[in-house]
């Protein structure tokens, strides 16, 4: 038998109930989804130290058990030193089990590990039933090792969802464990 993400488990049996209860969905296939979470992180001070993004990618693989990509800058900034097509952040997307897998990780223990923790903010939503979370420290992470680390970083992680709205994107998120704070 192959293995199966446990939040994609409670998603098939418990979630789909739920929301089609709450929401009065006809058929399983309005019920929102997860459809992937994206990871990124932009490292600035990569202009002038190119030995940084490979750090960050490093890490983001390490964090999500994924290769990570570096992402390029699309347009010369003089200002900045920057030039089109130098490297000047990481990102991963992640679909399916590995993404489950991560969620649930994230949820159980990196999110506990923050300082002073009283939920997420729940103001992160663009409207179209996807979610932003920003984090300031990398080192939340169980997989990150602090004595190896050579700096700080925080970095965005985007749930994107199959939701029409924010409300139903909600609701799916904190059945799937979110924890947002209360108002």
């Amino acid at each position: 038998m192959a293995y199966v993400a446990r939040l994609k488990e409670e998603y098939k049996e418990r979630i789909i109930a739920a929301l089609t209860e709450e929401f009065g969905y006809k058929n399983v296939m309005q019920v929102p989804k997860l459809e992937k979470i994206v990871m990124s992180r932009g490292v600035g001070a990569a202009v002038a130290d190119k030995k940084l993004i490979d750090h960050a990618v490093d890490e983001m693989t390490m964090i999500t058990g994924q290769k990570a990509v570096a992402t390029m800058s699309k347009k010369d900034v003089a200002a900045f030193k920057l030039r089109k097509g130098m490297p000047i952040g990481a990102k991963v997307t992640l679909r399916g089990e590995r993404m489950y897998e991560f969620l649930d990780r994230l949820v159980t223990s990196a999110l506990p590990r923050v300082r002073d923790f009283q939920g997420i903010k729940a103001t992160g939503f663009d409207g179209r039933g996807n979610y932003n979370l920003g984090i300031t420290e990398q080192i939340i992470f169980p997989e990150v090792n602090i004595d190896k680390i050579n700096r700080i970083n925080g970095m965005d992680i985007t749930f994107v969802t199959s939701a029409e709205t924010d409300k139903e994107a909600k609701s799916l998120l904190t059945e799937l464990g979110l924890p947002f704070k209360k108002n």
